[in-house]
């Protein structure tokens, strides 16, 4: 009952606006108040606190997450979502509804540049949506496409969310990359779809104009730099050249060479700002890091892995069903959560549960981690959702109900990925990582 009141009293405190480090701090600092109460586990020191702080964020794979933010930095600052977005439109050419087509596959492009959601929504939305409104599209629809899509990034390698959960469970990083990759796309084309089904009734706006074979050539040739950062990055770790962390640090010096010399769209003046906007994304992350570190050895020492896991058997010994059971958990809660914090809080409990029944640990991380960005575009805490809603000038609740086919396709993929396993683990498989 502890462990359960500790856990609720954690969302509690999130819900009532408290900052999710601090809500973590003052339920954890709760459950050693309790611990030292119980003279049978002979009393708790508090230098625990620190000591917890401190081998929270003492990892070196937690490096990477501040070399992918500033990278995405750079490429930002560089102009570069541009590009991307112009390369995405001649793919789609002339094809229905090919603005709204395009934000996907930017989305997905984007989504192998800098892991987050949140920046994908800020950069591709604030380019698309008002081009989608000119063009005819309704603001609903642009939020929609917009949001939805932006979900993409988290799955496609680089995730910040994947190396969130490697740290916490002790996963390869590489393989938790590797085993998005093919989920990531099955996203973005399930979204695809979804756009196709609709334009039958809603006839969106149908680009006409050609491009000539030298803007193809251009085109293609300015997004030949943005594109090399996912080679980099996914082809120096299956190489065995580097780990995640140093994959990360090349990412960096690629994207401030092609940003300053090739394309000079930064300079030396840029550099300052853009480490202090990575500087807050990154010492926000840690510091939930830090704090889940002391929830976590209060639910370890009160065994709540193992009795949860004692339960999740007595209920049912099918892994079929516990997996049901923890896609409808943590749909539920991420639709209320930051996604990384639920990573932090819960894989470190779930994932022991997970390979009680027989589950990999690289499936069950890319099947939490899909599931609780499907939160980020739903009501009523969906970043991106909010994100896309301010951009638009549009409500939310119009937003949110527009958003709702697309969060069906995803919701298939990810029941898709959950009981075929094949599509998160053949490619981790096939590089001798599983």
């Amino acid at each position: 009952m502890i462990g359960v009141t500790l856990i609720v009293m954690i969302f509690a405190l999130i819900l009532l606006g408290v900052p999710i480090f601090a809500a973590l701090g003052a339920t954890g600092t709760m459950g050693l108040i309790f611990l030292q109460s119980r003279s049978a586990l002979g009393g708790i020191s508090w230098i625990t606190i620190p000591q917890s702080i401190y081998s929270g964020i003492a990892s070196f794979p937690l490096l990477a997450i501040p070399f992918f933010i500033f990278a995405g930095e750079i490429m930002n600052r560089g102009k570069i979502t541009e590009k991307l977005i112009k390369f995405a439109l001649m793919l789609i050419g002339r094809m229905p509804a090919s603005l709204a087509q395009a934000n996907i596959v930017a989305s997905m492009f984007f989504g192998g540049v800098t892991g987050s959601a949140q920046a994908d929504t800020s950069a591709i939305g604030g380019m698309l949506i008002p081009a989608m409104i000119k063009e005819g599209y309704s603001k609903e629809t642009a939020v929609a496409v917009t949001a939805s899509s932006s979900t993409v990034g988290p799955i496609i390698p680089p995730s910040i969310m994947m190396v969130i959960y490697g740290v916490c469970v002790g996963t390869s990083v590489g393989a938790m990359f590797l085993g998005g990759f093919i989920p990531g796309l099955m996203v973005g084309l399930g979204l695809m779809t979804v756009v196709a089904l609709q334009d039958r009734t809603m006839h969106f706006p149908r680009r006409t104009e050609k491009m000539t074979w030298e803007e193809k050539r251009q085109t293609f040739a300015d997004a030949i730099w943005p594109l090399g950062m996912p080679i980099i990055i996914v082809g120096g770790i299956l190489g065995g050249v580097c780990t995640p962390t140093e994959a990360g640090a090349m990412a960096v010096v690629y994207s401030m060479l092609v940003s300053m010399f090739v394309l000079k769209t930064v300079t030396v003046k840029d550099i300052v700002p853009m480490l202090y906007k990575t500087i807050l994304q990154t010492s926000t992350t840690l510091m939930i890091i830090s704090a889940a570190k002391i929830v976590s050895y209060v639910l370890t020492a009160l065994q709540i892995p193992a009795m949860m896991g004692a339960f999740m058997a007595s209920v049912t010994s099918s892994p079929y069903v516990f997996m049901l059971m923890v896609n409808v958990l943590i749909l539920i809660l991420g639709m209320f959560m930051d996604g990384g914090a639920s990573v932090i809080v819960l894989a470190p409990i779930l994932a022991p549960i997970a390979a009680q029944f027989g589950i990999n640990d690289v499936h069950f991380g890319v099947v939490m981690v899909l599931n609780l960005i499907i939160g980020c575009g739903t009501p009523p805490l969906g970043v991106c959702l909010f994100l896309a809603c301010n951009i638009a000038k549009c409500p939310v609740e119009k937003g949110g109900k527009a958003i709702l086919p697309y969060v069906q396709a995803e919701v298939i993929v990810l029941f898709l990925i959950t009981y075929f396993p094949f599509f998160v683990t053949a490619l981790p498989g096939m590089f001798g990582y599983i």
